[in-house]
């Protein structure tokens, strides 16, 4: 069909990413991925669409998938900002409790790992949302969905570098402040602890729903985020976390 829609799904090769690519395509999409393996390249071809290998720290690659989108489809209309982990992620192993004797010492993450997580956390996004904007304009519209962490809503000290998100969640503020009036919506989906990360059953049980979120209930709240049903919906977190996080938002 012409008048598919495209998406583009960044680390699209295994995990978060690879839910939404196949989620995406189940609704009618097509879909570009990109990842640093060759998964995103398998799993393109499984799903008709197209894929190049590249990191979202190069804003070469990003361009490049980009450019591999107009090349075959002539349009971009949404973009899903995912990306790896930083340095310092672990299992979960606590709910949320005060704990200052952990395993993780703040003080001793180094220079280089906060660099890393502000390119994977914050500057990713900024860099996509260089290159589609301007074609988000041409075409009068589109949609970014970041992915972030309920990390950002109580910092744990399992990941301490995805602070960083709490940058980003800024950024998408002022993002929709400025491109909302060009029909151009960003938001974030802050998963919780999601089944393909070893989870300790002290979590599990502090969760209210009593198990781990699932791969397509990220995905599907992504790509719903991603649809016209959401139109109205711009610069906000959402929480898919299975309700455990405590706070009153």
């Amino acid at each position: 069909m012409i008048d598919r829609k495209t998406a583009l799904v960044i680390a699209a090769g295994q995990g978060i990413g690879a839910a939404c690519a196949r989620t995406l395509a189940a609704q009618g999409w097509r879909v570009g991925l990109m990842s640093i393996s060759d998964a995103c390249e398998s799993l393109a071809r499984e799903l008709g669409g197209f894929a190049r290998r590249g990191s979202v720290t190069e804003t070469a690659d990003l361009q490049g998938l980009v450019d591999l989108a107009l090349t075959e489809t002539g349009r971009v209309d949404a973009v899903v900002n995912n990306t790896g982990h930083s340095a310092g992620s672990s299992s979960v192993t606590q709910a949320s409790t005060y704990d200052p004797g952990g395993e993780h010492h703040l003080l001793d993450i180094t220079d280089a790992e906060w660099h890393q997580g502000l390119d994977l956390y914050l500057l990713n996004v900024i860099r996509m949302a260089r290159i589609v904007t301007p074609i988000f304009q041409r075409q009068g519209g589109g949609a970014l969905v970041n992915i972030s962490s309920l990390g950002t809503v109580e910092p744990r000290p399992e990941y301490p570098v995805s602070a960083l998100r709490l940058a980003l969640h800024g950024f998408t503020k002022l993002y929709t402040d400025r491109h909302g009036r060009d029909g151009i919506r960003m938001n974030n989906v802050l998963p919780g602890f999601v089944e393909n990360w070893p989870l300790a059953d002290a979590v599990r049980d502090a969760t209210p729903l009593g198990r781990a979120v699932t791969l397509r209930e990220v995905a599907e709240t992504v790509a719903f985020l991603l649809s016209d049903g959401a139109g109205a919906i711009t610069g906000q977190n959402i929480l898919v976390d299975g309700g455990l996080n405590r706070s009153v938002r």
